[in-house]
């Protein structure tokens, strides 16, 4: 997929989309990208929790939900993908990566996640116009400005539709919802990676700051 086929969207007309999505409510973003879109679309999900996932599913329960098994998840976070697959009968697809005879996290941390993370969300995008993630603002400073709807380096549209929701706002809907969370978000993981590279967050931290803790890095690549 690349920019020319998506072009029926121009940049401007992605800026302007972006500045109207600023005041509508994530349900109303994604029924936009699903009516736009669909079936040439999909959602990313780490499984930290199920709440971009709720939302999607409430709009359209057929969505494709892409999952990333880098082999080094947390058994807690394979055990969610499990529980929220049961959940909502999800249109689920696994993207299972290759065995690595060395631990790349150990021998090249830095490119550890092109290797293992992105390689495989460009094998899910394949033939998609565009694609959701749970991105949020409120995460980290470096995800600040966030948009909620932009255009990504492949040339597909991305969007963000929780990427003005607080703490509180994912919160409250998780209470409210009854969604599945990873068991490790209470003990500390409130940002939920690959075990090697995440470890727990004192409370008031950066909730980001557990993730390549050491090293400069704060994304792995799958959101540029």
């Amino acid at each position: 997929m690349t920019i020319t086929e998506t072009a029926f969207l121009t940049d401007s007309e992605l800026a302007e989309l972006n500045r109207h999505f600023e005041t509508e409510s994530a349900s109303t973003i994604i029924r936009w990208a699903v009516d736009t879109f669909h079936p040439h679309l999909c959602l990313s999900a780490s499984m930290t929790d199920a709440v971009l996932i709720d939302l999607a599913v409430n709009v359209e329960p057929s969505i494709e939900v892409v999952f990333i098994d880098t082999g080094y998840h947390f058994p807690e976070t394979l055990e969610t993908v499990e529980n929220v697959r049961r959940k909502y009968g999800l249109n689920l697809r696994i993207m299972t990566v290759a065995h690595h005879d060395e631990e790349l996290w150990k021998i090249d941390p830095e490119n550890c996640c092109s290797a293992v993370k992105v390689g495989q969300l460009d094998r899910a995008l394949a033939g998609k116009e565009a694609w959701m993630s749970g991105l949020r603002r409120a995460e980290s400073p470096t995800r600040g400005q966030a948009p909620i709807v932009v255009r990504d380096l492949r040339g597909l549209v991305k969007v963000n539709p929780i990427a003005t929701w607080s703490d509180l706002d994912v919160a409250g809907y998780i209470k409210d919802h009854d969604v599945p969370v990873n068991p490790l978000v209470d003990q500390g993981y409130p940002s939920i990676g690959c075990m090697p590279c995440t470890k727990p967050v004192a409370p008031g931290e950066d909730p980001r700051s557990g993730r390549w803790s050491g090293l400069e890095k704060t994304e792995c690549g799958l959101h540029d």
